[in-house]
């Protein structure tokens, strides 16, 4: 593939993915965007449910299922090996953005906290986990995760080689700190709804059948013992559990 059209084409994926990216902090905040997870066309609760349930159930077996090393052995015999992982995220994006379009909300109130303080300390805690989700991405190579070192490495002449096994920073307490945080921007809010109770119940069992049943299964056939030392020592994802 033309190296400047790869580089150009890597650029615009990571762009599509940072806009879905903060578009979907406040998303699932409720706030500062025309369209979010407790408003938009209505409907009724069964249809609601249905299509909700089905919006995440795609977003769960399109990014489980092109992350697997089969599909992209398969995927990379159609698919340049350089943009393969740009594809991917460009894919999510997409796959995302239709999520937030269709979203049909379910306002009824779970739970709700009006104290000022209280609403505060909650928001700071959600931000906070958005705040884990970017930070562990750049720890474990935030630039390779959404296909930029792929491009620029191609565009130099080089191929993008798989980097050793090093445990850093949150990851010495979690397995998967990224997707810890997630779980706490998604179930720290002020503001529970039965939408927004959906959303994040659905995302909760999807983050721990993929993690636990796919990725790690990955990550063991790809660093053997050692990662198997790490799986012994260091919880999956609830700090002070040593076994998961």
């Amino acid at each position: 593939m033309n190296r400047s059209l790869a580089v150009l084409y890597g650029g615009a994926s990571y762009t599509a993915f940072l806009a879905t990216f903060l578009y979907a902090i406040a998303f699932v905040a409720g706030v500062g965007v025309p369209k979010h997870i407790d408003n938009g066309a209505g409907a009724p609760v069964w249809t609601a449910l249905a299509i909700d349930i089905g919006l995440l159930t795609l977003f769960a077996v399109q990014h489980s299922g092109m992350a697997r090393p089969a599909f992209k052995r398969w995927w990379t015999r159609f698919v340049p090996p350089a943009i393969e992982r740009s594809t991917f995220v460009l894919i999510s994006s997409a796959v995302l953005a239709l999520l937030f379009w269709l979203w049909r909300p379910l306002p009824h109130v779970v739970w709700q906290v009006d104290a000022g303080l209280a609403r505060c300390v909650l928001w700071g805690v959600s931000l906070f986990g958005w705040l884990l989700v970017l930070t562990s991405s750049f720890t474990i190579n935030h630039f390779e995760l959404f296909g930029l070192r792929q491009v620029w490495l191609h565009a130099r002449g080089r191929v993008a080689k798989d980097e050793p096994f090093v445990i850093r920073a949150m990851y010495r307490i979690v397995r998967h700190p990224l997707m810890l945080g997630f779980l706490i921007a998604f179930w720290v809010t002020p503001t529970m709804t039965i939408g927004h109770l959906l959303f994040t119940a659905v995302i909760t069992g999807y983050i721990f059948v993929a993690v636990k049943f796919l990725e790690e299964r990955d990550l063991v056939a790809m660093h053997g013992d050692t990662y198997r030392d790490y799986q012994r020592k260091v919880p999956m994802l609830l700090p002070g559990r040593r076994r998961s």
